[in-house]
């Protein structure tokens, strides 16, 4: 009777596998495809959710848990907060000032798909272990013997990366502070002295001045179509300062090297 409890699959299991399993597939792809962090976020939750459902149904309790708990109670609403409290809109510039780097994202998507679809093909679908023998000391026992014996090299791997990982977070985000920080009434203040109320450009992009008929700039030099209104973009009333910009660089740089020269002249004639 076990033998073919572990071959046949009950009504109940079949339409809870084909919901559920339709359900983690669309939010799979809802995570990737939205606009919006916050909308990719809350899909990859509901995944998350769906997945620790399976694990339950299949009688990896503590896996389920684990899941529910930890990854989509813990990391994931913790990252949907940053995301909420940072802000990430999509006036941020998406241009890519590193070279090769999508050409290199690509290539290891591609090597991954290749390790998926061989694991799928070479997986058993005549036999079925189960989870009898695994669960015969319990489930958590189970998945201590086989993490630190079968798959002890794996494990620790994969924590060494994530350590990496977090470590390099904190190396690139971390700046020394040489000032002491402002505070609230002094930004407002230092903001009203400046002549500038609005609100300030998105990060990644260059603003010369708060109007509204002047696109910001991005990364590359070029205008960002999504900083100025779509019914000013219709009607052709944005104005281009980008020359502007480089030609007031340029005068810039101009008068830095006339200063520098008529300082070094100065001090070769005191001499």
């Amino acid at each position: 009777m076990t033998q073919l409890a572990a071959y046949t699959t009950s009504t109940g299991e079949a339409v809870q596998f084909w919901v559920l399993g339709t359900v983690a597939v669309i939010g799979a792809l809802c995570t990737i495809l939205m606009k919006k962090a916050v909308h990719s976020a809350l899909c990859l939750a509901g995944t998350m959710i769906i997945l620790a459902v399976f694990y339950l149904a299949n009688g990896a309790y503590f896996l389920g848990i684990v899941q529910v708990v930890v990854y989509t109670g813990a990391i994931m609403m913790l990252f949907l907060f940053v995301v909420m409290l940072v802000g990430v809109t999509a006036a941020d510039s998406l241009k890519e000032t590193i070279k090769g780097q999508r050409w290199l994202a690509g290539l290891c998507g591609f090597g991954f798909a290749i390790l998926l679809f061989a694991g799928i093909g070479n997986a058993s679908v005549s036999e079925f272990a189960g989870l009898g023998k695994a669960n015969a000391g319990g489930n958590v026992q189970g998945l201590a013997e086989s993490i630190f014996t079968k798959y002890v090299f794996a494990f620790e791997i994969t924590g060494a990366l994530l350590i990496t990982a977090t470590v390099g977070a904190m190396v690139l985000t971390h700046r020394e502070r040489t000032e002491r920080a402002k505070t609230q009434r002094e930004m407002s203040e230092e903001r009203v002295r400046s002549n500038h109320l609005p609100p300030l450009p998105a990060p990644g992009v260059y603003a010369r001045h708060n109007a509204v008929d002047v696109a910001g700039l991005l990364p590359d030099g070029t205008p960002s179509e999504l900083t100025v209104n779509k019914t000013l973009r219709e009607r052709g009333q944005i104005r281009d300062v980008s020359n502007e910009a480089l030609d007031d660089l340029r005068a810039l740089e101009q008068r830095s090297e006339d200063r520098l020269e008529r300082s070094s002249k100065g001090e070769e004639a005191s001499k």
